[in-house]
């Protein structure tokens, strides 16, 4: 037992190969590291704000996760830090529980994605329906685009908990009393990003955008609320508590947050495989470096990581080869707040609101929602109530509802291709008059497919009306698997046909499934009459001497 554990330990943590692609092209790696943190600066300075907890909340965040994640994530080319997709989840949780509730859920999240590590779940994240996926990344989209409302118009943000109501009363507020320079600064930054990112996708437009409008607030005297103060520096380790009561009401949002921690994170792992050359991330030692950035990142006043997509791709494509590339830009990171902490406080929300703006039109595809609308019916169901889900009532509920239904249409479909054939009896050893007989009272049917609860109680309807025959062959070769359900509705079947007088003939079934039947008593008195034959010759030659024994009258 010690000695799997230390065998499973020794595979999660950093490699002896992690330290030899650190040697191949350092300067390298340095010089995308610096990239990947200018363009950064701005992205966590504004998913801190728009958390709750302030932007020092998500320079914490992609200082600590950052570093640790780069240190001892199963890929070498992730960059982890705050994301859009957690501050959904956040908002409430702050709304509810303060700052200690936001740093409780991601140290409990941590626990799980180190546990889901160790237990090699990386490998099963994939399985998610991409309707699911598409469908929580475009409300999420609507969602932090609804949450910039109040800063991009330059109004405070009402107290509400669903952020279609924060957004609408910001509306209604600044209609009572409207300024210009908010919502210009705002679409400005974001304009400069999109328009910027089509020419030049690697230079950093969100950072030149919050450079050029924080010197317009300065210069211009512009009514633009800053950020605020922040500190020089990380905040001393810390980690309040909360009653257990409140812990439980926050599983929901410990569960979210390891799921999304876990679904970005590997996907973004996928990504970055792609654009990459001979790159192979680990799933498992991935999920166990996000689990110890997200026990780290609490301790410092950090909100919940995870690896992002979009910084991620920017240190791929600056041509990062190694996880130093991602430890430079947590250092810089700390560099910046260290030496600029009194500049970076006067950068207005309005300019960070536009910087999430242009990054949430970036994040939906638009092509790949019409083709998975187009794709299926029941693609196009799961893609909308997921999407719908998630913008009017939270994430949590989308995703649970979004996979519920995925799950059911997907179970739906393989119900639909189990069937219940009957076979022809036409030997051609028998006589024409032996072929009649068989053919009046015989018949054999062939189950093809699962039998499950899905499609279980369709096959007792349609066996259920076999009529005119003395004897019944179920012919179970190529069922391919038999659940509780499954053997209980066949038991139900073959006695309802016994109790008519129809004598039930089983061949061709596996030794697995037999023994599901036999727990559960479905066929045991079938086997113990000898009525189970190992293949379809042997049940048919019992069933045809039955039926010449004791013919039934024409």
């Amino acid at each position: 037992m010690a000695d799997s554990v230390k065998t499973r330990l020794r595979a999660l943590l950093p490699q002896r190969s992690d330290l030899d692609a650190l040697r191949r092209d350092p300067r390298r790696d340095l010089l995308a590291g610096l990239t990947v943190a200018v363009v950064a600066l701005p992205l966590a300075l504004a998913f801190g704000a728009t958390s709750g907890l302030g932007a020092e909340a998500g320079i914490a965040t992609a200082v600590v996760a950052g570093a640790v994640a780069a240190i001892f994530g199963g890929s070498n080319l992730q960059v982890s830090g705050p994301t859009g997709a957690m501050t959904v989840v956040l908002v409430p949780v702050v709304h509810q529980f303060g700052a200690t509730g936001v740093l409780f859920v991601g140290f409990l999240a941590g626990l799980l994605l180190i546990a889901l590590g160790w237990a090699g779940m990386g490998r099963y994240v994939r399985f998610l329906p991409a309707p699911v996926v598409e469908g929580f990344t475009a409300g999420i989209a609507v969602v932090i685009a609804l949450q910039q409302v109040p800063a991009a118009l330059g109004v405070k943000a009402g107290d509400q908990e669903r952020v279609w109501a924060v957004a609408f009363q910001a509306v209604k507020d600044y209609v009572a009393d409207p300024a210009l320079a908010p919502p210009l600064v705002a679409l400005a930054v974001c304009f400069l990003m999109l328009a910027g990112a089509r020419r030049r996708p690697v230079f950093p437009f969100s950072l030149l955008g919050v450079v050029l409008a924080t010197v317009a607030s300065a210069v211009f005297g512009l009514d633009l609320a800053p950020i605020g103060d922040l500190p020089a520096g990380l905040p001393a380790p810390s980690l309040g508590f909360i009653d257990f009561g409140s812990v439980t009401q926050l599983l929901p949002a410990v569960v979210a947050v390891t799921a999304l921690a876990a679904l970005e994170s590997l996907l973004s792992a996928t990504v970055a495989d792609g654009m990459s050359v001979g790159e192979q991330h680990d799933p498992d030692r991935e999920l166990f470096g996000q689990g110890l950035a997200n026990l780290a990142a609490p301790v410092f006043g950090g909100i919940p990581a995870t690896a992002a997509i979009a910084r991620t791709a920017v240190n791929v494509r600056a041509g990062a080869g190694s996880k130093l590339a991602a430890l430079t830009h947590a250092l810089i990171l700390l560099a910046i707040i260290l030496v600029a902490a009194p500049l970076v406080s006067k950068i207005p929300l309005a300019a960070l609101a536009g910087v999430l703006l242009a990054t949430t039109v970036r994040m939906v595809e638009v092509g790949s929602l019409r083709a998975m609308a187009r794709a299926t019916r029941g693609d196009a169901m799961v893609l909308v109530l997921t999407f719908a889900i998630t913008v009017i009532f939270d994430l949590v509920a989308a995703v649970v509802v979004g996979l519920g239904v995925a799950i059911v249409i997907a179970l739906r479909s393989v119900a639909q291709s189990a069937s219940l054939e009957e076979v022809p009896l036409d030997h051609a050893d028998h006589s024409r008059e032996e072929r009649e007989l068989l053919s009046q009272h015989i018949v054999a049917y062939r189950l093809d497919g699962p039998l499950f609860f899905a499609a279980a109680h369709q096959f007792l309807l349609e066996l259920a009306e076999v009529a005119d025959v003395r004897v019944v062959i179920l012919r179970m070769a190529r069922v391919s698997t038999i659940d509780a359900t499954g053997a209980q509705v066949l038991g139900d079947a073959i006695g309802k046909l016994e109790q008519r007088g129809i004598v039930v003939l089983i061949s061709g079934i596996s030794e697995d499934h037999s023994d599901v039947l036999d727990r559960l008593g479905a066929a045991s008195h079938l086997r113990d009459s000898g009525r189970v034959f190992g293949d379809t010759p042997s049940a048919i030659r019992y069933a045809r001497n039955l039926a010449l024994a004791d013919p039934i009258p024409a």
